[in-house]
């Protein structure tokens, strides 16, 4: 009897456990579930100017609380449609990485509204030594003439775009540089004509410059006398020689002594004369007491 009660307080007990069990993993199951929703994402690392199709795309279900703003949730929805920038791989497309609707594909769905693609010849130097990659932004100089006839170098456009280079867009897996014989460059409609015009007068060079750097460069231009020119550096005077003082022609024992005997004359006293005022004696030359009695 007792061996029975026992046996049924320990099924009492397991049953009771079990039910905690699962009540317990229902409600973290609750708790750790996260709401989401239907997204289109890359099936695979899709380049610019690709045009989207079923077969390289796929649904996913992505977090409700991280979709970001402009996503698509039916492939179909992006078919005919063309990339203007590089997607990886189960990274969701959105509408601001779509070319405008109607877009073929290629190149032309890269350009931005009201600018140009202009292709300029280039070399290993010109070229930044292929360093001037597809997304990267250069400086372009012209060497040439000025209205004085004298070479110059100066930056003529700034902070341009290099679409392509050669004849291939943005590829992914080729960040090293590459020497290429032609440069793809977006400009506006202006700055196709001054680069057309500074390929025509002289000589073009690509300046590779920062991505963030958007400072303008406000320069004059190098020419062949700012290379050569060489600061003046003063030249310390030399010092004046000293006069040379040169020694009298000595005068003639004959000269000498008619010096001297006439200065002995010029300094001999004339006679003198007593002269008594007073109290005071004092002797006087005797042409001076004249002088005096005759005024």
């Amino acid at each position: 009897m007792k061996n029975a009660r026992a046996l049924a307080m320990i099924g009492v007990s397991v049953v009771v456990g079990l039910g905690a069990v699962l009540t317990a993993a229902q409600w973290v199951a609750r708790q750790t579930a996260i709401a989401t929703s239907k997204v289109v994402v890359a099936s695979r690392d899709l380049d610019v100017g690709t045009r989207l199709s079923p077969v390289v795309l796929q649904v996913v279900d992505w977090p409700a609380s991280s979709v970001v703003k402009g996503g698509f949730t039916d492939p179909k929805q992006l078919d005919t449609r063309v990339l203007n920038t590089n997607i990886l791989r189960g990274e969701p497309v959105l509408e601001t990485k779509l070319a405008p609707v109607g877009s073929k594909g290629g190149l032309s769905a890269v350009i931005g509204e009201g600018r140009r693609a202009m292709t300029v010849k280039v070399n290993e130097v010109v070229g930044v030594a292929g360093f001037a990659l597809p997304g990267n932004y250069v400086d372009i100089m012209v060497n040439a003439e000025d209205a004085q006839k004298k070479t110059v170098s100066k930056i003529v456009l700034e902070q341009i775009l290099v679409l392509a280079v050669a004849q291939e867009q943005v590829v992914r897996e080729e960040a090293k540089a590459k020497v290429v014989s032609a440069v793809t460059l977006e400009v506006t409609p202006e700055q196709a004509e001054k680069l057309d015009l500074a390929r025509s007068i002289g000589n073009l060079s690509l300046v590779l410059r920062n991505q963030v750097d958007r400072k303008p460069a406000a320069t004059a231009g190098a020419r062949a006398s700012d290379l050569l020119a060489v600061a003046a550096v003063p030249v310390a005077a030399k010092p004046e020689p000293a006069p040379v003082q040169r020694a009298k022609p000595a005068e003639p024992k004959e000269a000498r002594k008619v010096v001297r005997a006439a200065a002995v004359i010029k300094r001999a006293p004339g006679p003198q004369v007593e002269v008594i005022r007073g109290v005071t004696r004092a002797n006087v030359e005797a042409s001076k007491v004249e002088a005096s009695s005759a005024e």
